[in-house]
Order: structure tokens, then C-alpha cells, then sequence
């Protein structure tokens, strides 16, 4: 089969990164039961994160347009929610990220202050309409005032993901390479300090979060990890491994653990560049903790959702790719359920 795929590049070292040309890939799912994937949308303005929405519909952060979109995940059809978020002022950032809760929508927007030539906050912000969007905590600002004891470039940290959780937001800093806890009336605090390990994509179950890990240049699938915690003081056990560059990680098919990879990172390859083109993976965990391969030749993943039975992914440029039927047969050929656990 052929698709195009276009997305997200990290910087390395935990700094996320420059956008390169697109290029055309092939993508060509090892399982049988995988459904070929299908474009549902394009032309999105910096396509970044995703979320479900509380209607069943995907959610997507457009960075340099400064927006919230919706997008029907059977049509394709999209519908503008949010038009007043910061827009991008750095090769990547401005809104990255999105979750819910209840029904209200926050979105994580990241490297858009003054210390990146920009004048607005980085940090959280509730969507109260079309053209509201209400500042609830900058991240930016206390990150500046409490840098974490690393060599560091940029002192706002590079945020990349949040979900809500315990009453509050749990978020990555993929620069910084740390944990923060942030409350709805603008409290911040660190849950962990890393090593240079890039902290990227989150998803949470109950009181147990998921962290996918990218690694350090140069971004060995070895290092490509899953980590999973409960409470605020918390203590990270290794869930799966084995996915080059991982950039998201979701739960679904009955609480199974995807992570999505960039891709391969040759050796030597300067600090800041992208994955190799078409490259990109979606990985399934099993009961040894080994993240296994269902589909290959993704161009640069950004983000990855899970609707139903479908698996939904991401570009930078503004593609978002549907994956049918990733709740086949390898979930039941010693695959493991790691949600719950």
C-alpha cells in the first residue's frame, strides 16, 4: 500500500525539535488483521496532539494557527472549537497538547514567551468558547524560577503532554526532563526528576499514569521505553520496550498499551534532526514487556488516539491517518493486559 505521512521531529537530548521537508512513505502493517491505513483529514496548521472528546470525536491541537479542532472520526469532517490560543513562535510548540475534563477541554501550549521571542504564556488553558481561552497555570514562568540541576537551553522547558489526573494535571517536560504536577488554580510542583531520558506522551488509567520515554541521542529503539506510576510521590516501573524514538503512548482494546515511535535515529546523526522518513511505528506490549511491532512506515508520528477499534495518528503538517482494526488477533497471541495492572 501507499500513504503519505508527515510529522513531529524531536530534538535530541530532550529538546524537541525542527521540521524537516515531508516525504512519501509505505506503510505496511506486519498483522494480517490490521486494516490498511486510511488519510481522514489533512490541511490542519501544525497538527500535534489529540485527545477523545467527551462526544466520541477527536480532538486536535494546531500550533501555528493558535486553534482547537475537531474532527469527526468516521467523515473526517473538522470543525473549529477554539480559535485563541497562542500560535507558534518556534520551530515547533505554540498549543501541543490536549485533554478533557468532564466536558471541558485544556489545552498545553508550550515555548511561546518572551525567553523564545514570544509574549504569551506557556502553559495551560481551559477553552471556555470559540474565542475564550482562560490561562489556568504558567508552567513557563516556574519553570524559569525553578530550573532542574541539568545542562539545559532553553529555561521554560519544551512541555509536550498532559492528562488530567488526581484532581489536577500530570505533564512532561521533554527538555527538562521531568515530571510536573499542576492544579487547577495555577500550583505547580515536580513529581520526579529524570535522567535524559525525554519524556514525551502520557496517558492515564484510574490513578496509574503512563509515560512514554523517547531515550537519549541517539534515540536507541532499546531505549524507547514505557514507564507507568501511581500517586504524587511517585515510583516508575518499566511496563514495555523496544520502539525507536517514542513520541505517545495510549491505552485501548480493553486496556492494552500502545506506544507510537518516531522512528530510526541513525548514529551520529546531528542532535535536533528527525527520525529517518518512514520509519515511524505503531507497537503493541506483551507479557514480557517487549513493545511489538503491528505497523510500519509512518512518516514521523506525532500523536496516537484510540476510538473503538481504530487507531488514529497525528502529523505535524496536518494529516491525521486512520488505522483500522488494531484490536486484531496479535492482542490474543501473547500479548499482555498491562491497563489494570
Amino acid at each position: 500500500m501507499r500513504t503519505r505521512r508527515r510529522a513531529l521531529s524531536l530534538l535530541a537530548a530532550g529538546l524537541l525539535g525542527a521540521l524537516l521537508p515531508p516525504a512519501v512513505a509505505s506503510a505496511s502493517p506486519p498483522w494480517e488483521s490490521v486494516g490498511e491505513p486510511e488519510l481522514l483529514a489533512s490541511g490542519l496548521e501544525g497538527g500535534s496532539g489529540s485527545a477523545v472528546g467527551p462526544d466520541g470525536a477527536l480532538y486536535v491541537t494546531e500550533g501555528v494557527a493558535g486553534r482547537l479542532t475537531r474532527i469527526d472520526p468516521e467523515t473526517g469532517d473538522r470543525t473549529v472549537v477554539a480559535t485563541c490560543l497562542p500560535k507558534r513562535v518556534a520551530p515547533v510548540g505554540g498549543a501541543i497538547d490536549v485533554a478533557f475534563e468532564g466536558g471541558t477541554a485544556y489545552v498545553l501550549v508550550t515555548l511561546v514567551s518572551a525567553e523564545v521571542g514570544g509574549n504569551d504564556v506557556a502553559g495551560i488553558y481551559r477553552i471556555d468558547g470559540p474565542d475564550t481561552c482562560t490561562v489556568i497555570a504558567d508552567i513557563g514562568t516556574w519553570s524559569v524560577e525553578n530550573p532542574p540541576d541539568a545542562d539545559i537551553t532553553l529555561t521554560p522547558g519544551v512541555q509536550f503532554a498532559l492528562e488530567p489526573y488526581l484532581g489536577g494535571f500530570v505533564v512532561t517536560d521533554g527538555h527538562h526532563n521531568r515530571l510536573l504536577f499542576v492544579t487547577h488554580d495555577g500550583g505547580v510542583q515536580e513529581l520526579i526528576q529524570l535522567p535524559n531520558v525525554v519524556p514525551t506522551g502520557l496517558d492515564v488509567t484510574w490513578s496509574k499514569v503512563y509515560v512514554a520515554l523517547a531515550g537519549p541521542v541517539p534515540h536507541r529503539p532499546e531505549d524507547g521505553r514505557i514507564v507507568s506510576f501511581r500517586g504524587l510521590s511517585p515510583e516508575l516501573r518499566e511496563v514495555a520496550s523496544g520502539a525507536p524514538l517514542l513520541v505517545d503512548v495510549e491505552l485501548g482494546c480493553g486496556y492494552r498499551v500502545f506506544g507510537l515511535g518516531q522512528g530510526d535515529f541513525p548514529e551520529g546523526q546531528n542532535p535536533g534532526a528527525p527520525a529517518v522518513a518512514d520509519t515511524g511505528e505503531l507497537r503493541v506490549a506483551d507479557r514480557d514487556g517487549v513493545l511489538r511491532l503491528i505497523v510500519d512506515g509512518l512518516d514521523r508520528p506525532t500523536s496516537l488516539a484510540i476510538i473503538g477499534d481504530a487507531a488514529y495518528v497525528v502529523t505535524l503538517d496536518g494529516e491525521v491517518w486512520k488505522i483500522p482494526d488494531v484490536c486484531g488477533r496479535h492482542l490474543y497471541d501473547g500479548y499482555g493486559h498491562h491497563g489494570l495492572g
